[in-house]
């Protein structure tokens, strides 16, 4: 059934709903994380890098798909606020019917695409073989990695961020054990660990569409709600693909970082690959504050309670800044025995600690302008979640990662300063965009 974020507390609504959330992201992270694990334990160096290389293809491609279901969130999310459960069905049938068709076509485009994909993010030589199996069967995979995220789409928008816990959680824990099975039992290789992966999504699929059909939600979605109706699929659309584009951006903005750090030698590069890591795990706090706005402040919209929306807006961003003063901070005095965890090698750690130190900072600022991107998001205005991210990384993220890089070549820090000093700019002109929304709002 779905859940009412229009009354109670602001602050235990935003608890409840970015909790599971939270929970959800780093099971994910997990899930990524299970098949690198355990193909090392049983495999050489090149399978390992096949899955490595192979899984960051996947990654992006799945961080598109989720922002492209954003616009499925904010709609359900709308609708329910305003109590028009008639139009929430049609969003759902409609967004079925877009992700169906999407994921058919994307499936049958990368398979032809598959060899030039591998060459283009210059997979080892060693590694090809490997990468181009363990890429064929994720890609044969894409309706179900699509379904997953389109049903945790619609329960969100419903207000529910648990069940798309439970599904992930099944899901995590099928991933692991089939990967021992196929790589540990039948040696299958990167094979094994896509097989893994794909059977999984498809295991937490079918437990989804379960509980869907058993659960009642109090919506009914009927036959001619999958017919593609042009006004819902253009606000669909219209607030899924800048959040799908800015994501797939801010993919390659990361991509060019890599390659940056690469050219200045292995010890820079290992150090800037392991710290992005460990940013993926602290920027879980940052990204479940997104997804919490976006559908929160969907549901008060909806309702007609902008009011609710923007004090959902601030509680998010003073969490969200909060949570990044504190560990800003710790980091500053544990940086480098927290990067030699991930090696032994003391010259990468210590190149490790200057680059973390410096980016730590982006901890903050991206919690702040990921809360504004879903408060815009939750407004039907995307695009202005899209405009201040492409803007900060064409003028002062890729930028000034490659300007640090040659005029301090001895020392990592101002590169990580200036991966932060991206995001600060991206606050400005969140700031600024938001208080021009508010004024027109206003009038």
């Amino acid at each position: 059934m779905e859940k009412n974020l229009t009354t109670g507390s602001v602050f235990k609504n935003i608890v409840f709903f970015s909790l599971p959330y939270l929970l959800s992201y780093f099971l994910q992270t997990l899930y990524g994380m299970a098949d690198l694990f355990i193909i090392g334990a049983f495999e050489g160096v090149a399978a390992t890098t096949a899955v490595s290389v192979g899984s960051q293809v996947m990654h992006m491609l799945t961080v598109i798909i989720v922002g492209l279901a954003m616009g499925s969130t904010v709609s359900i999310g709308q609708y329910i606020g305003a109590g028009d459960k008639k139009k929430a069905g049609t969003a759902i049938g409609n967004t079925v019917t877009l992700f169906l068709s999407l994921s058919i076509v994307l499936t049958v485009i990368l398979l032809l695409c598959v060899k030039p994909i591998v060459v283009i993010v210059a997979t080892p030589q060693e590694a090809v073989a490997g990468t181009v199996a363990y890429l064929t069967v994720c890609f044969l995979g894409i309706p179900c990695i699509t379904a997953y995220n389109i049903i945790s789409s619609i329960f969100r928008g419903m207000g529910d961020s648990k069940s798309p816990m439970y599904f992930i959680a099944v899901a995590c824990a099928a991933n692991i054990a089939l990967d021992y099975l196929f790589i540990g039992a039948l040696h299958l290789g990167p094979v094994g660990a896509a097989l893994g992966t794909t059977l999984a999504q498809a295991i937490s699929v079918v437990l989804a569409l379960f509980v869907i059909i058993k659960r009642n939600f109090g919506i009914s979605v009927q036959k001619s709600d999958f017919r593609p109706q042009k006004k819902i699929m253009g606000q669909l659309l219209r607030i899924g693909v800048p959040v799908a584009l800015q994501d797939g951006f801010i993919q390659v903005a990361f991509l060019v970082i890599t390659v940056i750090a690469n050219r200045r030698g292995l010890t820079d590069a290992a150090a800037v690959g392991i710290v992005e890591k460990i940013i993926s795990f602290l920027f879980l706090v940052p990204s479940s504050m997104l997804a919490c706005v976006s559908a929160l402040g969907a549901q008060n919209i909806g309702a007609g309670k902008r009011g609710r929306a923007v004090q959902t807006l601030r509680y998010a961003v003073m969490i969200a800044a909060g949570f990044g003063v504190i560990v800003s901070v710790i980091i500053q005095f544990a940086a480098q025995p927290i990067v030699s965890l991930f090696t032994s090698d003391t010259a990468v750690a210590a190149a490790g600690a200057q680059y973390f130190r410096g980016y730590i900072f982006d901890c903050i600022f991206a919690g702040i302008h990921f809360s504004f991107s879903g408060y815009f998001c939750a407004c039907g205005r995307s695009e202005l979640s899209f405009l201040h991210n492409i803007l900060a990384i064409l003028l002062m993220r890729i930028p000034g990662v490659y300007l640090t890089s040659v005029l301090f070549p001895s020392t990592l820090l101002p590169m990580g300063l200036a991966t932060a000093g991206g995001s600060l700019l991206s606050v400005i002109i969140c700031v600024i965009a938001f208080s021009v929304l508010r004024r027109k709002e206003q009038h």
